[in-house]
């Protein structure tokens, strides 16, 4: 039936409906976001404010060699919160090599989809019972709009919803993809529908406001193809300029298509949102860089050396301002506009070094000692990035590098949560190749903290994956620097795995070198690349093989009671590697009843575990 044959009763019942359903959909999403939000910020509040005591041995429970013994009732809840995180977030569907998707993220994405659908589908027949198609499909444009600001929202750095949940923006991006591609979904069922039952609609593409309409769901198209995974992460900068321009187009269009209907008031708000963020970044980014804008004399405050440390990764260095500060495991926005192809094109980075006064003040010596031999120093009271070179944008900072070439950086930042470790017992970390950007502060941070008495750990294992051994390098002097300064009650285990086959030699049969540097009196004794006063550091232990995850963490698991937290940023394999390791029995409710630890899995880029 075409909407000529309507009765006023259903244009009516139609028009209730149109604004009716999408209302409902907003009011049951928010129901959710309270729900995640109040169980967000009370986990949050439970690690701030949780007791020792609460983490301690139970009174009923021992240990013997390693195995936990007699079950209690009182680890319950634990045992309970335990199963969700396992069964949430360390259970996953793996596609192919590189895609992996938890089963709170298949959750959330059934669950939206059978809720749109469910709204879009139900009472479209008319007062008279007959099937009406165009009825559906004129809702199913209603509400896609209507979702159209939450898309907008999850998809900036500054949105509402992360300040709700207490879930950071980059880890709901996720939430952003799925959102907008099940919107393109009913927006195309919406264009089929009309096309389908309007005969008419071919003469009709001469009014403006469906041309609008074509248009925006032609740039939509493209925009979904382009920010399919394997596009987005080969060649990102296309992603960006034509992400950028296509949502543009697609709300612009979008207005004007239902600016004749009920649909428009959806689609306004995104702008602002939009238009929001960008000023708040636009503040953030003067505020940062204020010396580059005429507020501060003097100018290149902050700008970066570049230095090529391996065939793929290039570290940037910058002079830190005063003013600036971030937290162990943030990120930032640069903007190079000598090296991009837009002058404000920004990238994000981990900031890989550590904000730290206790750590500056108490390594003086080893930094005058690090600038003969040319080290990265001083490395916590500079802002320091490893880039790991792939295509477009790093492989011209690659060409610059090679150079040794400083370029003026902006810097937005910084974003993102700091894992809060203060009260657990033990905390692994766990880094491949330029994952140590990560790694590497919340190390540091741990060891600073337990020194001012503000943490509770006293088991931090740091394991790294690398290539070749002369990678250490990098970060051989502030590891050197943190493991001295740790106090005598916090046991550190540093693992260096190195992968290459070119790698593979026996350290009893190298043969020492001596490398001498500007000063002839100093002198830097190395051992296959790697200094001899880091091999003989306690807790420190290379080996030429790849690391057996499942093995390191299942070991740590059954000497560890209390609070265990695992973080982990690196490859997908090593990101699987270490969900797998963590599932059951070793993270179970049997396992947690009968006094194991608690263990809280955080993988960079895809959320608490």
């Amino acid at each position: 039936m075409s909407s000529s044959q309507f009765s006023e009763a259903d244009l009516t019942l139609s028009s209730d409906e149109d604004i009716k359903y999408p209302e409902q959909v907003w009011y049951t999403l928010a129901a959710f976001l309270f729900v995640i939000g109040c169980f967000q910020w009370g986990l949050f509040l439970h690690s701030k404010f949780a007791r020792r005591g609460h983490h301690e041995f139970d009174e009923e429970t021992t240990i013997t060699n390693g195995v936990h013994q007699k079950i209690s009732l009182r680890r319950l809840p634990l045992a309970v919160i335990n199963f969700y995180r396992v069964v949430a977030f360390r259970w996953t569907l793996e596609i192919g090599q590189s895609y992996t998707l938890n089963m709170a993220e298949v959750f959330v994405t059934v669950a939206y989809i059978v809720l749109l659908l469910i709204y879009a589908f139900i009472n479209t027949t008319s007062v008279e019972g007959q099937k009406l198609d165009i009825y559906w499909s004129n809702r199913i444009a209603m509400l896609a709009s209507s979702q159209f600001p939450i898309v907008t929202a999850l998809g900036t750095k500054n949105n509402l919803v992360s300040l709700v949940t207490g879930i950071s923006y980059d880890k709901l991006n996720y939430i952003h993809r799925m959102t907008a591609k099940t919107c393109f979904m009913l927006l195309w069922v919406h264009g089929a529908g009309n096309i389908v039952s309007n005969p008419f609609f071919k003469e009709r593409l001469s009014e403006p406001w469906l041309r609008a309409g074509v248009t925006a769901m032609v740039a939509f198209s493209i925009l979904i193809i382009v920010s399919l995974h394997p596009v987005r992460s080969n060649m990102y900068e296309v992603f960006f300029y034509v992400h950028f321009l296509g949502v543009l187009i697609f709300l612009v269009g979008g207005y004007y298509h239902t600016r004749g209907a009920d649909g428009s008031y959806w689609i306004w708000p995104s702008f602002v949102f939009w238009a929001l963020d960008r000023f708040i970044r636009a503040v953030r980014l003067v505020v940062f860089n204020h010396s580059y804008f005429g507020f501060k004399s003097g100018t290149g405050t902050m700008d970066a050396a570049t230095e090529l440390l391996s065939e793929n990764v290039v570290r940037l260095r910058l002079c830190r301002p005063p003013h600036f500060h971030w937290s162990p495991g943030q990120t930032a926005y640069l903007i190079m506009p000598s090296v991009s192809t837009l002058p404000f094109e920004a990238h994000p980075f981990t900031i890989a070094s550590f904000d730290s006064s206790l750590l500056s003040t108490a390594s003086a010596e080893d930094q005058s000692s690090a600038e003969v031999t040319g080290s990265s120093v001083p490395f916590w009271k500079e802002l320091v990035f490893l880039v790991n070179v792939q295509g477009g944008f790093t492989k011209k900072l690659k060409e610059v590098a090679v150079k040794k070439e400083t370029i003026k950086v902006f810097v937005d930042g910084p974003y993102g949560p700091s894992p809060d470790l203060g009260s657990y017992d033990t905390s692994v970390l766990v880094a491949g190749g330029s994952g140590v950007s990560y790694t590497l502060p919340v190390f540091l941070n741990i060891i600073e903290r337990v020194r001012k008495g503000k943490s509770s750990c006293t088991r931090v294992v740091f394991i790294w994956s690398i290539r070749g051994a002369e990678y250490v390098q990098w970060i051989e002097e502030a590891l050197i620097n943190a493991v001295q300064l740790a106090p005598p009650s916090l046991a550190v285990s540093i693992r260096i795995f190195i992968t290459a086959s070119s790698s593979r030699e026996d350290h009893s049969s190298i043969s020492s070198s001596t490398e001498k540097k500007s000063n002839p009196e100093h002198m830097v004794v190395r051992k296959n690349s790697l200094s001899l006063s880091f091999l003989s550091l306690r807790g420190v232990k290379t080996e030429n093989r790849r690391a057996d995850l499942d093995a390191l963490l299942k070991e740590e698991v059954n000497v560890t009671s209390g609070r265990m937290s695992v973080g982990v940023c690196g490859s997908q394999g090593i990101a699987r590697a270490v969900r797998h390791a963590l599932r059951f029995p070793v993270s179970g409710p049997s396992s947690i009843l009968s006094g194991g630890p608690s263990v809280t899995l955080h993988v960079e880029s895809f959320g608490y575990a």
